[in-house]
């Protein structure tokens, strides 16, 4: 029996209508142009969007690069600054240490040392702070000033001091030097160009510790006033230079610290500083101007590019719209031509049915009549026979005969008789099984009977009889002729009925040696012109595992049932 089938899905929708299979033609013209729609607006919304965020990109790339290159120009502009005071700093480093040779060789041996050798009497230790409230490792110990003044008087009251005095000014006089002091090995200040100076024990400071074991030190140091030999000054920038005194086998003597004056040469790395961050603000400037235009350019060509696609896809789909009406015509014509040949096959039908009705009324007429003379004639020889006369059961023969035929031509004048071209209740088994019989005189299923498997109390079904009459025979002779080369004891038909939901199916099969017929591509043209005569009824015809199945909507006019037949 035939399986309850699910309602058919958009797929099959969708495969009934690209194959055409519809009662009005396929509208190429406005599915293509929806579609050309839909996608030029997802593109142009993809394209927009794409652009958008490579502009984005390529701002976020040009800011990259601004801030980089700026950092960059800071960074070098730091870094030149830092150099040339490094550089000023290791360059007055060495000259002190040349100046601290000169003074080791001009002084040391004549006038320097002997005042060192004289100060060694003299101790400044008793000058230190009781308790150390406040020393640290850089600061040092903290002294009393009034008692390392009085060690300052003491060593300036030495022999010989004035006369290093003397000299070591005379040597200093007209120099970038500010101030020069001699330490002894025990940090105490033996000389200073700042005689308040004199006295004052530097043994816990950095540079003279690294100065007496060898090694020079410098730094920059800044003084908002400071005494020279020149007097005082304000607001200087000054290198400090802790330098051994090597006396003669490369022994260390003493420590010197060397002051000397660079406020010019800073105030020319400021200078310079200053113009180079002027060219490099310039340079930013530009780099920055030419970032502006790079991104208006881009945003220019990013447009011209839009613009093209634009262009190109509207000339694009404008190509294919023309080709998609010129389909449209030739899809419009080939409907006009299937409607107008279903027309005509239907006019032809018609005609045909009509003339059979013609025939089969004639055949009745002509053929009742001596039927009804005959079966009552054999029914008066059954009453008036005498015994002996004839053979009982002739007469009994003759009628059953007689109304064998009265019933065949009964059927095809019922067959053949024109019904209305509207949608009425219909008895789908009562249609199925006329169609059999009428069948059964055609010559070329002989050989090839129809079999019918009708379920039993089926609902009425709305449809147009001669309609469906005309599609089973179709489909049946479809069947035949696809099967027409298969072995005859092989070939077998099939009409079967039965209910799904709120439909009336019935199906259609012939099965042959090569197979289920309607499942060949010879059928194909007869399938389609009898589903639109069935979709123009209301319903729907499916091919289903290789079989056609009819599905015709139940008739609810007044609940009544039409009851079928069994096989």
């Amino acid at each position: 029996m035939i399986q309850q089938l699910a309602p058919p899905t958009w797929r099959s929708r969708l495969t009934a209508v690209l194959r055409g299979s519809r009662s009005e033609p396929f509208q190429l013209t406005r599915y293509f142009t929806v579609t050309s729609l839909i996608a030029l607006a997802a593109l142009a919304a993809a394209l927009y969007f794409l652009e958008r965020a490579e502009r984005r990109f390529f701002e976020a790339v040009q800011q990259q690069q601004n801030s980089f290159f700026a950092h960059a120009q800071a960074q070098l502009t730091r870094e030149q600054k830092e150099a040339a005071r490094g550089n000023l700093l290791t360059v007055h480093e060495a000259g002190h240490v040349a100046l601290a040779k000169v003074f080791s060789n001009a002084l040391w041996d004549t006038t320097l040392a002997p005042l060192v050798d004289r100060a060694q009497s003299i101790s400044a230790q008793h000058c230190r702070l009781a308790g150390q409230e406040g020393a640290t490792p850089e600061t040092g110990a903290k002294y009393a000033p009034a008692c390392i003044a009085q060690v300052g008087g003491q060593i300036r009251a030495l022999p010989g001091f004035a006369q290093a005095d003397a000299r070591v000014r005379a040597l200093m006089s007209k120099t970038s030097v500010f101030k020069i002091k001699v330490y002894d090995l025990r940090g105490l200040t033996v000389y200073s160009s700042e005689s308040s100076q004199i006295g004052e024990m530097k043994a816990d400071n950095a540079g003279w510790k690294s100065a007496v074991t060898g090694r020079s030190a410098s730094e920059l140091v800044h003084r908002n006033r400071f005494s020279t030999f020149e007097g005082e000054v304000e607001n200087r920038d000054l290198i400090q230079s802790y330098i051994p005194a090597l006396v003669r086998g490369g022994e260390i003597g003493g420590v010197f610290e060397i002051y000397s004056d660079v406020t010019p040469f800073l105030q020319q790395i400021e200078t310079a500083s200053v113009r180079l961050a002027d060219i490099t603000g310039r340079n930013q400037a530009s780099v920055e101007e030419a970032a502006i235009r790079n991104q208006r350019t881009f945003v220019s060509a990013s447009r011209r590019l839009l613009l093209t696609a634009a262009l190109l896809l509207l000339l694009f789909c404008g190509a294919l719209l023309v080709f998609a009406r010129y389909g449209q015509r030739i899809i419009d014509d080939e409907a006009r031509a299937r409607e107008q040949s279903a027309l005509r096959e239907q006019q032809w039908h018609r005609d045909r049915m009509e003339t059979m009705a013609a025939m089969a009324a004639n055949i009745s007429h002509e053929v009742g009549n001596p039927l009804a003379i005959i079966s009552g004639v054999a029914q008066d020889i059954a009453l008036w026979r005498g015994p002996g006369d004839i053979n009982a059961e002739a007469p009994r023969m003759i009628q059953e005969q007689t109304s064998r035929i009265a019933g065949m031509t009964r059927r095809i004048t019922e067959f053949a008789t024109a019904h209305k071209q509207t949608p009425e209740p219909l008895d789908v088994n009562e249609v199925a099984r006329s169609v059999r019989d009428f069948l059964a005189f055609d010559r070329r299923f002989a050989g090839t009977p129809v079999d019918l498997r009708l379920g039993e109390r089926l609902p009425a079904c709305i449809g147009v009889r001669d309609h469906l009459t005309e599609i089973l025979m179709s489909l049946l002779e479809a069947g035949l002729d696809a099967c027409a080369d298969g072995s005859e004891s092989k070939k077998r038909l099939l009409m079967e009925t039965a209910t799904s939901g709120d439909e009336v199916l019935l199906r259609v099969d012939c099965e042959c040696a090569a197979g289920r017929a309607f499942g060949q591509p010879s059928v194909s043209s007869r399938l389609d012109a009898a589903r639109s005569r069935v979709e123009a009824m209301g319903g729907r015809l499916e091919l289903i595992d290789g079989h056609p199945e009819i599905r015709l909507r139940r008739y609810a006019g007044d609940g009544a049932e039409t009851q079928g037949a069994s096989a």
